[in-house]
């Protein structure tokens, strides 16, 4: 079998693993101590889908679609969608605006963390070289009970943040509630696992990348 088959047939197998696992609903959303910056995040009476300061990815000059995904940085089927969403990214991104939204889940010990340290970088403006960080190195990091603070910091001092601002954003109240935001949004708008899309304000129930392809193609015109 020649490498490019192979490296497709992988691909199948891991796009019908990330569409069974979000249309399953096998990770579930719930509160829990253990995964700050909550301890609480309530139901949000006036969800929003998109921010005046949610994270946008892309900046076409002439928009034609938004897509949005919540995402969990600890989230095994993220890593795996990442690779495909960067090439759509490429691909759609001078017509369609993506936007990142936080929705760090329960049983995931280091979700939340992870999420407060893009958001200390996102406000240096480095969001996207410090989610990046985060994906790459996901195996090193992902399913750890102990907290990854000090690793999260050193990949902030890797990227070239200034320090002493991280380490302001990271504790700040304002930050922690930045994201407890993001997670009621998605939690009134019915998202329950990661990755969630929405496209133009509908929620996507994907089963191949060939069908994601031709929403956004439709959307895009």
């Amino acid at each position: 079998m020649s490498a490019v088959s192979t490296a497709r047939n992988v691909r199948i197998a891991i796009w019908t693993i990330l569409a069974a696992l979000v249309a399953a609903g096998l990770v579930r959303y719930a509160v829990s101590a253990a995964n700050k910056p909550s301890p609480a995040a309530p139901q949000a009476v006036d969800a929003q889908l998109v921010r005046e300061d949610s994270h946008r990815v892309t900046n076409p000059v002439t928009e034609k679609a938004q897509l949005v995904e919540f995402l969990d940085f600890e989230c095994e089927s993220c890593r795996a969608a990442e690779p495909l969403v960067q090439e759509l990214k490429a691909e759609y991104g001078d017509r369609i605006t993506f936007i990142h939204r936080y929705f760090p889940l329960p049983g995931h010990a280091n979700s939340g963390v992870a999420a407060l340290a893009v958001e200390a970088a996102a406000q240096q403006g480095r969001y996207d070289a410090m989610a990046a960080r985060l994906f790459e190195t996901q195996p090193q990091w992902g399913d750890k009970q102990d907290s990854q603070a000090a690793l999260f910091r050193t990949f902030a001092e890797e990227i070239g943040l200034d320090m002493g601002k991280f380490d302001a954003a990271v504790a700040a109240e304002e930050t922690k509630e930045r994201i407890r935001r993001d997670i009621a949004d998605g939690k009134s708008l019915g998202v329950s696992g990661t990755p969630t899309f929405f496209l133009d304000g509908q929620k996507l129930t994907l089963n191949s990348e060939a069908q994601f392809r031709q929403l956004l193609d439709d959307a895009a015109r």
